[in-house]
């Protein structure tokens, strides 16, 4: 009996209904998408690390744990500092630029031979290696986002590069010239900003970190096997990010909460007469709480299950028309937003809910 008052009560002013579900899957989909992205760059970032095959990491003195920010370029005779440990078996230096030529960007200076010899080579789909000084290998995903093909020219720190491969996305960077190249560009010859080593066993990664920590000068570097990179590279690692993702469901909050308060205090207030009604037939104040408090349950379930596939269907057209952009939607803040989607609304219908119990059964019968 009382399923069937709230479904009616629904239908009775579909438009407010239709609005508030859509209000719902707004605060939903916020949440998703805005934690799916931030989420998605640091899973993507990490996995393109993972993805160039070193099993140790050496950054400069004051070098930031998010690859590519670096402010300490050093010499890359480190490189045979390290080469001659025990274990090792190659070094790539590797010189690191953010680019901000219409998108924030990475591009990394390498030298093709160590850097092969680190990450087992590039697997080219189109075109092949560095064939002069300002050729550019691009992954396919960058290429696909940007019409691009072998023979095009791109211009990169205002200089054209001539794209001379295409290749398999998923080693560091989205695009790649010779680190020669790169360090004429920025003035700093002869520098690197980061050193990738590849062992002969990934257990004895941090044997070789001491070795590392261990040669005179090298005390203060960065020194990270890839076991501990991976278990520092957190969302609660990364300055600010928590914060942001903390402000992100407090609006997404705030946006459920008003619309819901806003449509059930208006529903309420429609609905004295009927409220007198069902208080004159013997509806306790429980029995009224629980009607206003199923209908904003509907609304919100309603809501969560099309933010969820507006998330989903967003996330397909983001990755459509940009094809870098990492989306990550997981089980978990699936939860986390039904969670509070539900919360937000519950606490929205409350006072709506208490206000109508406590309505006098005689003078919400009189109300016009």
């Amino acid at each position: 009996m009382m399923n069937r008052m709230v479904l009616a009560n629904l239908m009775y002013r579909p438009f407010r209904t239709i609005i508030s579900v859509v209000a719902v899957a707004v605060e939903v989909t916020l949440i998703l998408l805005i934690v799916g992205i931030m989420l998605g760059m640091l899973n993507d970032s990490s996995s393109r690390q993972v993805g160039i095959g070193a099993d140790i990491m050496v950054q400069p003195p004051g070098s930031s744990l998010i690859m590519g920010v670096t402010s300490a370029p050093v010499s890359v005779k480190v490189a045979g500092k390290i080469g001659q440990l025990a274990h090792v078996t190659a070094v790539a230096p590797v010189v690191m630029q953010v680019t901000t030529a219409g998108t924030i960007e990475i591009l990394y200076g390498i030298d093709l031979q160590s850097f092969d010899a680190v990450s087992g080579g590039f697997r080219y789909l189109s075109g092949g290696p560095f064939q002069g000084p300002y050729d550019m290998i691009i992954d396919d995903l960058k290429a696909a986002s940007k019409h691009l093909k072998v023979g095009d020219t791109i211009e990169t720190l205002h200089h054209p590069f001539r794209i001379c491969g295409i290749v398999e996305h998923g080693k560091g960077a989205r695009k790649f010239i010779p680190i020669a190249t790169l360090q004429d560009l920025n003035g700093a010859i002869g520098k690197a900003s980061i050193f990738y080593v590849k062992l002969d066993d990934a257990n004895n990664a941090d044997a070789v970190v001491a070795m590392i920590k261990n040669i005179p000068g090298m005390q203060e570097y960065g020194v990270h096997s890839l076991k501990e990179y991976l278990s520092l590279m957190t969302s609660a690692s990364i300055p600010g990010l928590n914060t942001v993702i903390d402000v992100v469901i407090g609006i997404a909050m705030v946006i459920g909460f008003i619309v819901i308060f806003q449509a059930m205090y208006a529903a309420v207030m429609e609905r004295t007469r009927e409220i007198g009604i069902l208080k004159s037939l013997g509806a306790d104040k429980l029995y009224i709480v629980n009607v206003v408090l199923r209908e904003t349950l509907l609304i919100a379930i309603g809501g969560v299950i099309l933010g969820i596939a507006l998330s989903y269907g967003a996330r397909v057209g983001l990755r459509t028309k940009f094809q870098t952009l990492p989306v990550l939607i997981t089980y978990g803040w699936l939860v986390k937003a039904a969670i509070i989607a539900l919360i937000g609304s519950l606490l929205g219908a409350f006072y709506p809910a208490v206000k109508a119990a406590q309505k006098d059964p005689i003078d919400a019968l009189a109300y016009e």
